[in-house]
């Protein structure tokens, strides 16, 4: 086909967002297509061995379809050129907007589902991205229509996919459990694939990748384990700050660092009133972690500067000198010297200064202590040289510092 390339791209594009794409055969049944498994499921059985076509009105060449289904779920389809007229690709499912608990009732009673299946409705939404109307990605699948069929105007349809010649679950009918525990696996593999993703593309240090992996992310990305829900979201922020912590110390930053931003955010946590705020919270929790592995791996370093930094880190209240250093390594100072400002682009020392001077600002921030305590902290002994070298890479006094501080 003329345009393999470009769907390649396209599909892998949406893969990332976890939105699935399916070249499917129109003449299967909608339990053979993968991307409408949650209307089978949730149906039971639709009845007979129709075709998906007979759902659907007659797919014309060169136009854009944008399917919806009882349950908020919205799909994209089109015919492909140079296939057999039945060939579609289906883009979907993926959500506008995460619904509400009180829609996801209303939705079941009208569906005449059992109460008792309800909660396998909710697994499936934590699975579900979020793709609001004028996402980037539409733009994307627009930009590949033009160049598909060569013009910008095309037609676009809106139709329903709501099977009528279904078998619908009784109000009273229970599900089985062999339905109900297969059903819970599968949603459970899907978000634990979804967090390994993120916590590889961290590790890495891949910030780009984290954002668009969390562009699709909702408040219903998480299983709802309580019944108050910003208590839930509380719950799983505590959690995915763990697991973070986790995937940057497996990016090699080193413990000093992860453990003063692991205790930042977890105050912010408990300080969450609502949902709205639980969104940003975790983007700002995935870049801030993606950036200290930016910032802090030290894998591209030789051993002995891997062995300095970590030193450094760990003993900045100590005697750091450029000989009880090389001594430590057992290497010679010039040798120490030389390969540090190769591969690090500073000094030694300037290194030391800095590291040493964002402890300093640290603890100005977060304790009372005098400063001439910060400094003894930060390995300087003599408060005046302390205060001299605080000015000269912050700009301004410790005490200046500390009294622009909100609350100082």
């Amino acid at each position: 086909m003329f345009y393999d390339a470009e769907l390649r791209l396209l599909r892998e594009t949406f893969r990332k967002c976890r939105i699935h794409t399916d070249i499917a055969d129109l003449s299967l049944p909608p339990k053979e297509h993968p991307e409408l498994q949650h209307t089978h499921g949730i149906y039971q059985q639709l009845a007979g061995e129709l075709p998906l076509q007979n759902y659907l009105p007659p797919v014309l060449p060169e136009t854009l379809y944008r399917l919806s289904d009882p349950f908020g779920c919205r799909y994209l389809y089109f015919q492909l050129p140079e296939l057999p007229k039945q060939t579609i690709l289906l883009i979907g499912p993926y959500l506008h907007n995460a619904p509400s608990s009180r829609e996801i009732m209303e939705w079941s009673e009208a569906e005449n589902i059992a109460p008792l299946r309800q909660r396998n409705l909710e697994l499936f939404y934590s699975s579900v991205p979020l793709l609001p109307e004028h996402s980037h990605m539409l733009i994307l699948v627009d930009t590949f229509l033009e160049f598909l069929w060569g013009s910008g105007a095309y037609p676009v349809q809106d139709v329903s996919f709501h099977p009528t010649d279904r078998e619908p679950l009784s109000m009273k009918q229970a599900a089985s459990q062999q339905e109900d525990t297969l059903w819970h696996m599968q949603n459970i593999a899907q978000r634990y694939a979804y967090e390994n993703e993120l916590m590889d593309a961290v590790s890495k240090g891949q910030i780009h990748k984290v954002d668009l992996l969390f562009s699709s992310f909702s408040t219903f990305s998480f299983e709802q384990r309580v019944s108050d829900p910003v208590r839930n979201a509380k719950n799983y922020c505590i959690i995915m700050n763990t697991l973070l912590r986790k995937a940057a110390e497996k990016g090699n930053v080193h413990p000093v660092h992860l453990d003063s931003t692991s205790s930042n955010f977890a105050q912010k946590i408990e300080q969450l009133h609502s949902l709205d705020a639980v969104g940003g919270l975790m983007t700002e929790m995935f870049q801030t972690y993606c950036r200290l592995v930016r910032k802090h791996a030290i894998q591209d370093y030789s051993p002995p500067v891997q062995k300095v930094l970590v030193y450094i880190d760990a003993h900045l209240s100590d005697n750091l000198t450029l000989s009880t250093l090389a001594d430590t390594l057992n290497i010679s100072s010039s040798y120490l010297s030389t390969l540090f400002k190769k591969e690090t682009g500073q000094t030694l020392t300037a290194y030391i200064n800095a590291q040493r001077i964002r402890q300093a600002k640290h603890l100005l921030e977060t304790t009372k202590l005098q400063i001439q305590t910060v400094a003894q902290h930060c390995g300087i002994m003599d408060v005046q040289y302390f205060s001299k070298l605080f000015k000269s890479i912050v700009g301004i006094s410790p005490k200046r510092y500390r009294q622009q501080i909100p609350g100082g």
